[in-house]
């Protein structure tokens, strides 16, 4: 429902849009969270799982930055794009979904001043926020420059690394109707069996580098925070604390009251060390209690997006030629570049999860994966060919630095201006990733619940699958008529599971397949994650080879399957390229009574990055200072023997 405030007067939509809010002379409409009962519908259920795609992390305009850097779209509008409908991306251009619809969507608008910027344009609000010395600073009379955006940009975000609002503008009542309007939406959208929506917000925690005043950037320590179902009327942001742990408390609460929330950190590999801390945010020692609270709170992670992947780094994992996918090497929004590496991605904090749970009995740690966009113009450009970006000016070719500037047809002594690249990391953003979730069906409980066992996959941006099983299997050939999905979960555990290790090596069953519009498999891989003292280790077994080759025994990898990409054109050549790829393996080197964690990364052939497309229709070579072509995968998330 909704609620007058000061006045009336006939109710008008601004320039036709769908804003979240309407004017009454020049006062403002509440919303509120509306408490829906939906009847009962009988959908069909598979007790195998099947796979569902989506995004769990979508700006639109009542996220601070996305309205600054042009973003005018809605969580209607989000949910439509997700459902294949066209929206335009704040520059004049539509934009549509590639490929078919998603299954599910959660918009996940910064909850710190969510939907207070918008309100404080004097071009297109009548809203009381307008009149604000904050909204006249950053916009004037005459609407508000880029050098306005930027400096509003950072003055807001450093109040919310601090925490200490900015008095005129934290119109709580204002932010709670902000709330319920995203609330309002994913109500309004969700179809249960076809099409399912969460209610979402960002809880955006960042600590500064140096002092304040020197403006040296941030860590990235932001959290999505999911409800499976009904939401409260009003959200917990770092406006209420910046520590995370105080999050956590206000989400047990909030489940203490029924309704059940997770939360999903992103982007670690931002965060210079401290998303996979070995201490607590005080400083203190983990403890037991903090284990499990973690884990109750925390039990996925984003390991994949546009700012790069978290999986792991060249630094980190030298005997990986696939470590270096989609490297994001800035502190997010900043210049800044990261310089700590232990703490800030995935594959090496499963092995130190593993090493406090022998001191603790919990492992803080024992995280499934799941990947998302962070698109901040409602929409996730999910593909190298038409990539769209993030923002809504990620278009202009001279921000992404794919084409040389002024015109130029090469690049020697070629010096791009980096005014904007600085500010939107243009080059170095990747086309998106999804959250892939093996459930019953399409609905919030179901998928809700399966992300909650972990038994999920994360993906680099096309819509390929992944599963992964281990246990007391007998070996078979996996292309026969065994791979029955009944006796595998039947006789052992999917991903994001724990099974006990007896003398000999699990039997770990692994499958993968490629976006059926996508790009072949060359081929597939677990990795096994452990500790040994104080070091991290790991190990990289190829399991399946394109073309039914056999892996190298010494190396343990696949040969090159003859795949190539054709730099001029981006044409391919597929090879020996699988569209399905299937594994039954023992662990060579098991120990019993070791603590390991294995995952499953399918990997596909070669093709060109965006921004070699870029070139290509701009016929200039690619820029040398980025990767040409892009390998695209798929992960699962671990299974841990105990």
């Amino acid at each position: 429902m909704k609620k007058l405030l000061l006045g009336v007067g006939v109710l008008a939509l601004i320039g036709g849009a769908a804003y979240y809010y309407k004017f009454v002379m020049s006062e403002r409409v509440i919303y509120e969270v509306e408490d829906v009962d939906r009847p009962k519908i009988d959908i069909p259920e598979n007790p195998t799982m099947s796979a569902y795609f989506g995004d769990l992390h979508v700006h639109t305009r009542n996220s601070f930055d996305a309205f600054i850097t042009g973003t005018r779209t809605t969580a209607d509008d989000a949910y439509r794009f997700a459902k294949g409908e066209a929206i335009d991306n704040g520059a004049g251009d539509q934009i549509k979904i590639s490929g078919p619809p998603l299954d599910f969507y959660g918009v996940t608008d910064h909850g710190e001043y969510m939907g207070v910027i918008a309100a404080m344009d004097p071009r297109t609000s009548r809203d009381p926020l307008r009149k604000t010395a904050t909204a006249k600073s950053i916009f004037g009379l005459g609407g508000g420059s880029r050098d306005d955006r930027m400096n509003a940009f950072m003055h807001i975000g450093t109040t919310i690394v601090t925490g200490e609002e900015i008095e005129d503008i934290y119109d709580r009542e204002f932010i709670d109707s902000a709330w319920a309007f995203n609330v309002n939406a994913a109500e309004k959208h969700y179809e249960p069996g076809t099409f399912t929506t969460f209610a979402a917000y960002e809880y955006t925690q960042m600590n500064i580098i140096g002092e304040i005043d020197d403006n040296l950037g941030a860590t990235n320590l932001h959290r999505n925070v999911v409800f499976r179902d009904k939401a409260p009327k009003r959200l917990f942001s770092t406006l209420d604390s910046t520590n995370p742990e105080d999050l956590w408390a206000w989400m047990n609460g909030v489940r203490n009251d029924g309704m059940d929330v997770l939360a999903i950190p992103h982007n670690s590999n931002g965060s210079n060390g401290q998303m996979f801390a070995t201490a607590m945010t005080n400083g203190d020692a983990f403890t037991q209690e903090y284990a499990v609270n973690r884990m109750v709170n925390e039990p996925i992670v984003e390991m994949t997006q546009i700012k790069g992947t978290s999986e792991t780094h060249p630094l980190l994992s030298p005997e990986d030629e696939f470590a270096d996918h989609e490297l994001y090497e800035i502190l997010v929004g900043m210049p800044t570049e990261a310089d700590k590496v232990p703490g800030s991605f995935v594959r090496q904090s499963l092995a130190i999860g593993m090493r406090f749970e022998e001191e603790l009995g919990v492992n803080p740690y024992q995280f499934g994966f799941i990947g998302s966009s962070d698109t901040h113009v409602s929409a996730p450009s999910l593909s190298e060919e038409e990539h769209f970006g993030k923002f809504s000016h990620d278009l202009e070719l001279t921000n992404r630095g794919s084409v040389p500037p002024d015109g130029a047809k090469e690049w020697s002594n070629s010096e791009a201006d980096e005014t904007d690249l600085i500010f939107i990391s243009g080059g170095q953003y990747g086309a998106s990733g999804l959250a892939g979730v093996w459930a019953e069906a399409n609905t919030r409980e179901h998928l809700f619940d399966a992300m909650r066992r972990k038994e999920t996959f994360a993906t680099s941006g096309p819509r390929s699958k992944a599963r992964f099983f281990a246990g007391d299997y007998p070996l078979h050939d996996v292309y026969d008529d065994y791979f029955d999905l009944k006796s595998l979960y039947a006789d052992g555990v999917p991903m994001g599971g724990n099974i006990t290790g007896g003398e000999s090596s699990p039997t770990f069953v692994a499958w993968a397949v490629q976006d059926p519009s996508g790009t072949p498999l060359q081929r597939m891989q677990i990795i096994k994650v452990w500790s040994e003292g104080d070091q991290n280790m790991e190990a990289i077994y190829d399991v399946a080879c394109s073309g039914g080759a056999l892996p190298d025994p010494v190396t343990n990898r696949c040969p090159d399957n003859g795949s190539s990409v054709d730099l001029s054109t981006c044409a391919t050549t597929a090879g020996s390229g699988s569209a399905e790829l299937k594994a039954m393996w023992q662990d060579p080197s098991y120990q019993q009574g070791q603590r390991v964690a294995y995952y499953v990364r399918a990997i596909e052939n070669p093709k060109c990055r965006w921004s070699t497309w870029d070139a290509v229709r701009n016929g200039t070579p690619p820029n040398p200072d980025m990767k040409a072509t892009v390998t695209d995968r798929v992960w699962t998330s671990a299974i841990w023997v105990q």
